[in-house]
């Protein structure tokens, strides 16, 4: 029988791991659209910032899924259905409305304005291991970092 305190850590384990790999999916998503997206801008630099973003979610992943093995977990392996639905829904979208660089930054925004709010809501549920927060933290701060980007490219794409 499970005490009073190994089951509070197995509730804080599995909580942990729930968050660790949603987020995990999240930045395989992330990394898809940005993939997909520097294939559809038409800048150059547009195209390298997309580059480095999608190996800035990569690297974010890898991080991830470092720590779910450390606490003997098994990682997803993909994003999630819906994200895969949504690319698809785009492809179709802008293939009737045309793919411009200022479209395709919304979607960035938007993309990264959902991952944001899913980092805070992992960083506010007190029922995870706290020696994970680090890695949450750090990334969300990235993942700000990125947004704000974002939103100056917009000011000044056509």
């Amino acid at each position: 029988m499970e005490t009073t305190r190994e089951e509070a850590h197995r509730k804080s384990h599995d909580a942990t791991v729930n968050a660790l790999n949603a987020l995990l999916e999240k930045n395989y998503d992330a990394e898809q659209g940005y993939k997909n997206a520097l294939t559809d801008v038409k800048s150059d630099n547009l195209k390298t910032y997309f580059m480095r973003q999608a190996a800035h979610r990569s690297q974010y992943a890898n991080e991830l899924d470092a720590s779910l093995r450390l606490l003997n977990a098994t990682p997803v392996e993909k994003g999630s259905a819906t994200a895969a639905a949504h690319r698809t829904w785009m492809d179709f979208k802008t293939a009737f409305t045309g793919k411009n660089d200022e479209a395709i930054l919304e979607e960035c925004i938007r993309g990264d304005k959902a991952a944001v709010q899913e980092y805070k809501d992992v960083l506010e549920n007190q029922d995870y291991l706290h020696e994970y927060k680090d890695v949450v933290r750090n990334q969300l701060s990235g993942i700000e970092n990125t947004l704000q980007t974002i939103k100056g490219l917009e000011d000044i794409v056509d």
